[in-house]
């Protein structure tokens, strides 16, 4: 199964508060065993807010909102995608992960869509899409 891991911002990560040399250092040991695991398939840290834009939909209507955005909780700091066998091997994993804050902070585990969780509404055409697109897709 695959899922997306996001760490969640704090105050810091909104205001650009970089790491130490040991998080980063201890963060790249945890993503290299991540690696070495097979579970890793990707994985960034992201810019505040600040540096970013939201699209809002509204029916046929888009408008750009320009960062920052509220409410700290709410928004990813950094994600991984990892291929793990079930929830629990990702909750394991991300139990050994470094803090990635320098306060307490939060990591949400994702399970990720798989084509075969709309085998009840999937037709022929759509999965003929799917799957050109999938051989397209660098990683998939």
């Amino acid at each position: 199964m695959r899922v997306v891991v996001f760490v969640k911002a704090t105050a810091d990560s909104e205001n650009s508060v970089m790491p130490t040399a040991e998080l980063l250092e201890a963060m790249g040991k945890y993503n290299e065993e991540l690696i070495n695991a097979g579970i890793m398939l990707g994985g960034d840290g992201l810019k505040a807010t600040k540096f970013a834009k939201r699209v809002h939909f509204s029916g046929s209507d888009r408008s750009v909102i320009d960062g920052p955005f509220a409410e700290t909780k709410e928004i990813v700091a950094g994600y991984w995608i990892w291929e793990v066998r079930d929830m629990d091997e990702a909750v394991e994993w991300v139990k050994r992960c470094p803090n990635p804050m320098f306060t307490e902070s939060d990591i949400d585990i994702r399970p990720v869509f798989e084509m075969a969780d709309f085998a009840e509404v999937m037709t022929p055409e759509a999965k003929a899409i799917h799957d050109r697109n999938a051989e397209r897709t660098p990683g998939s």
